[in-house]
């Protein structure tokens, strides 16, 4: 028989949650609970969460008031070892029965076709759901991300931040009992300035209106977060401008209020003389500020601030927030002025005092090992070398200028204005800023030959110095940003189709080193590793993970072909031929490793390499000339980088490979005939090995 069923509402009260993780909390709050609920056999519908700076909530609807009944049974000793020859109970009988709770004699038997044994079933009747809720919202809580945890008062409670109160409601009844040292109450609080006081909470299901309707609250965190861009949006509107709503920063301050509200701010025109970029920055970072721009993307001197109260004096809110942005825009100014009283290469001797890592050196160091890097590789790709150099010394001086000691999320962008000041070029400056790309998943990359080069040469110095003095990413470690880095070189490489060998730019970034700085012959476990990273950046573009490893099977060095190779076998696999043909490779393969005498260091493309007088039967002689009709045409082919076309081609085998394995059988007893038909089975995965091995698809 089901048990009744009621909604569940659970409201753990705080002091002001970190905003950043408040979406994550809540998000892994639910889980935590979901699982739990599961565990215990507790059934359930739907969980809504609710995430406010002052709280995190579940609505979990239709839990049974009940555990389900569950039935036990659990296996004992063998019959045999149970009992003596006279039937009495040995010491595995009795130890097991006791383990049981029971005795021997009612214990049952269970058997199979492997023998007989001793057993123990029993019912276990649900218990009532309200007795269990406490202890599972430990539970949850107790297992979510938090970093640091705080403790308050004098007990030994632990959280994200002290618990003011804790409000747990089974349909219309408060649940007894206490979570993290808090007793457990029936009332939620309201807005800190709008409604103070507690609010009953009558029913569960009933929660979110009363907060809304009493409290002054919109406690999900999704329509709090729609209403601050809408707020936001209107704002600016009513102004004639436009808002740059960010993502992230709409998300931090959907986590720092309750109850929305926008005021648009002013500040002095002068302060436009400062780059946009530290203005934002300044705005987004100190104050959680939306910036404002004109028609034409201009940024104008005015700022939306979203206030966590409908104040009846807004002009108060927005002088306040006024007063609060000057001296913070005083302060990039003056910034802004010193930092460009001398020229940027100025800087670099400062850099010499910076560590970069203690036994790599300086950032200095760094800077120079990049600047030879970046020349050779501009040298064999046709970019100007000499704006690579002046590019890579100057790219690292920004980091010890006053305002991106302030502000290092500007590191790169102040140095392209300061180098400009100094009258670097336009292809310099912009190179210094675009070496950083892409900062992160999904980011633009560089769209200069001098930005792309430098952003290359920068990752693989530090890709290669980091792994050769044993720093290496493990689990979910990578504090020097690897993957990262691996992931960004591929994608520049890639999508600016630049066909630079991998292997050989990483050697000579190694070679770039002084001798005994790192190990030898770490190049190898770069590569390997930025290899190892292709397969997850391919199946974020739904490519799948066997496409990959058939290409990465032909050792290709240089990522834009291996992409054109992954692309084409990702096509290939749509055809219809491209099942069989990847059965054949298999069979092939495994023939070829049964018959290793016949296989050569390389098959020649000349036919003289295979006796054709030796072909016994009509199969063997159709497969051959197939294969050196299709030859010239497929050379030419990848030799044009036409993958695509290869495998089409190639698809064209299959109906000639299904009938030269129905008729011909390859390990034969005599050897010619056998070394023969394993020189044209060499010669014909040979082909296909000019583009994937295709024998790797599932």
């Amino acid at each position: 028989m089901l048990s009744n069923v009621r909604d569940l509402l659970i409201e753990i009260g705080t002091e002001e949650l970190p905003p950043k993780a408040l979406l994550k909390l809540a998000i892994s709050f639910r889980s935590a609970m979901k699982d739990r609920l599961a565990s215990r056999r507790i059934l359930t519908g739907e969980i809504e969460y609710f995430a406010t700076p002052r709280r995190l909530a579940l609505l979990v609807r239709k839990v049974a008031e009940k555990q389900g009944d569950t039935e036990v049974s659990r296996r004992g000793p063998a019959i045999a070892s149970a009992f003596s020859h006279d039937g009495i109970p040995t010491k595995a009988a009795l130890g097991f029965a006791r383990s049981c709770g029971t005795t021997v004699e009612l214990l049952d038997r269970e058997s199979n076709e492997k023998g007989e044994w001793l057993c123990y079933r029993t019912s276990i009747v649900g218990e009532p759901t309200m007795s269990l809720i406490p202890d599972l919202v430990q539970e949850s809580l107790a297992g979510l991300p938090i970093p640091k945890r705080m403790r308050w008062g004098s007990g030994s409670a632990e959280f994200v931040r002290p618990v003011h109160w804790v409000c747990i409601v089974f349909g219309d009844e408060t649940v007894p009992g206490s979570v993290l040292d808090v007793s457990i109450g029936g009332s939620s609080r309201g807005h800190r300035f709008h409604h103070p006081a507690s609010i009953p909470v009558v029913t569960a299901e009933r929660y979110p209106q009363i907060l809304r309707e009493i409290g002054h609250i919109e406690p999900s965190f999704e329509s709090r977060r729609s209403l601050v861009e809408s707020k936001v949006i209107e704002a600016a509107i009513g102004e004639g401008l436009v808002a740059e709503v960010d993502e992230v920063l709409l998300d931090e301050v959907t986590g720092l209020v309750e109850w929305p509200s926008a005021v648009v701010g002013r500040f002095d025109e002068e302060f436009l003389a400062v780059p946009a970029e530290v203005l934002i920055e300044t705005m987004k970072k100190h104050q959680k500020y939306f910036p404002i721009r004109d028609s034409n993307g201009e940024l104008v001197a005015r700022f939306i601030a979203v206030a966590n109260i409908d104040s009846t004096e807004p002009e108060a809110v927005r002088s306040g927030n006024e007063r609060v942005i000057r001296p913070r825009f005083a302060d990039a100014k003056f910034f802004w002025d010193i930092d460009r009283k001398k020229p940027l290469e100025q800087y670099f001797p400062k850099l010499e005092a910076i560590v970069y890592q203690q036994r790599l050196g300086s950032v200095a160091d760094k800077s120079r090992r990049v600047q030879a890097l970046g020349v050779a590789l501009a040298r064999s790709l046709g970019v100007d070398a000499q704006d690579v150099e002046s590019s890579a010394i100057l790219g690292k001086c920004d980091l010890v200028s006053a305002m991106v000691g302030e502000f290092p999320g500007l590191q790169g962008i102040m140095g392209r204005y300061y180098a400009a000041h100094s009258g670097a070029s336009e292809t310099v400056s912009r190179a210094i800023e675009e070496q950083y790309l892409p900062r992160f998943s999904g980011d633009r990359i560089p769209s200069t030959g001098c930005g792309k080069i430098l952003a290359i040469a920068d990752r693989l110095d530090t890709l290669v110095g980091i792994f050769g003095v044993g720093f290496r990413p493990s689990g979910a470690k990578d504090p020097y940003g690897l993957r990262r880095a691996s992931i960004a070189v591929l994608r520049i490489l890639i999508e600016a189709a630049i066909p630079l060998n991998l292997k050989t730019a990483i050697a000579t970034a190694e070679s770039g080193f002084p001798p005994g700085t790192i190990e030898a012959g770490v190049g190898d476990l770069v590569f390997d590793y930025m290899m190892d990273r292709v397969s997850g950046h391919y199946q974020e573009r739904g490519i799948a993970p066997d496409t990959v490893a058939a290409v990465l099977a032909t050792g290709e060095e240089i990522p834009l072909f291996l992409d054109k190779r992954i692309l084409a076998v990702s096509a290939f696999r749509s055809l219809p031929e491209a099942q069989a043909l990847a059965g054949a490779n298999k069979r092939i393969r495994n023939i070829l490793a049964k018959g290793k005498e016949g296989r050569r260091a390389a098959v020649s493309a000349d036919e003289c390499s295979i006796d054709v007088d030796a072909f016994q039967l009509p199969e063997e002689r159709a497969l051959w000339d197939l294969i050196c009709s299709l030859e010239k045409d497929i050379s030419s082919l990848v030799e044009d980088r036409d993958y695509g076309a290869v495998l089409e081609r190639l698809a064209t085998l299959r109906e000639t490979v299904d009938g030269y394995f129905e008729s011909v059988m390859v390990n034969v007893d005599d050897v010619h005939v056998r070394r023969n038909r394993l020189a044209v089975l060499e010669k014909l995965m040979g082909m296909f090995l000019g583009v994937a091995d295709i024998s790797r698809l599932q």
